[in-house]
């Protein structure tokens, strides 16, 4: 499926979610348009490579600078140099989707909504996967901080849910000086519960406004 097909499919998604609580709670939010364009110039480069022309600087019909495919070049070559990573790719399938409808539950209330996500990395064979992120980090704290700031601990556990995967590595590679982060989740870690309490706090919201809809400016 191309990536904008996917993007207008009828589950709830985390940025579903994410668009949710800005209207909810709005923010001064930077322009995520820039950040967004280059992580996924780093996820294909690593996940799709057959996507990325190297001469003409472009990921399917999307036009980059040279300077964005250099920096994201040596972000690919320190992931390839980090045994884990390697590992991790060997085993897994790249930009892996999933849906169903999954129950959740607020308080004591269950309910259900029909929900999606796409998995940059998904191991079939050791039932779960990991995500991977391009960050400004320089120093593992600075990177679980970043996490929580931008609700990567909620990505992390609707992911973990949507899949019933028990396990879940999240990645990063920092931009300043080419380190690799990595945050190993479990469903008794501390950034598992709190992503699951955000999600579930949102989801609940999402339900009695829009039930399983989409609305036409999310």
């Amino acid at each position: 499926m191309a990536e904008a097909d996917y993007y207008k499919r009828p589950e709830i998604s985390n940025s579903d979610l994410s668009w949710l609580k800005q209207q909810l709670w709005p923010r001064e939010m930077p322009d995520p348009t820039e950040a967004y364009k280059f992580g996924s110039l780093i996820d294909a480069m690593i996940t799709e490579p057959q996507r990325v022309d190297y001469f003409k600087y472009t990921v399917g019909d999307v036009r980059y600078q040279k300077a964005d495919f250099d920096l994201a070049s040596r972000m690919k070559k320190a992931f390839y140099q980090d045994e884990l990573c390697n590992t991790l790719l060997a085993y897994s399938v790249g930009q892996a989707e999933m849906s169903r409808e999954m129950e959740i539950i607020y308080g004591v209330l269950p309910f259900s909504l029909n929900v999606r996500c796409k998995w940059d990395f998904w191991a079939e064979m050791l039932k779960h996967g990991a995500d991977l992120k391009s960050t400004t980090a320089t120093s593992q704290s600075e990177f679980e901080a970043a996490c929580k700031h931008f609700d990567y601990d909620r990505q992390r556990a609707w992911y973990m849910d949507i899949a019933g995967a028990d396990k879940d590595i999240l990645i990063g590679i920092s931009k300043k000086n080419f380190k690799i982060f990595k945050i190993f989740i479990t469903r008794e870690s501390e950034f598992y519960l709190s992503g699951k309490d955000k999600y579930t706090n949102l989801a609940f919201r999402w339900w009695l406004l829009f039930g399983n809809g989409r609305p036409v400016a999310c």
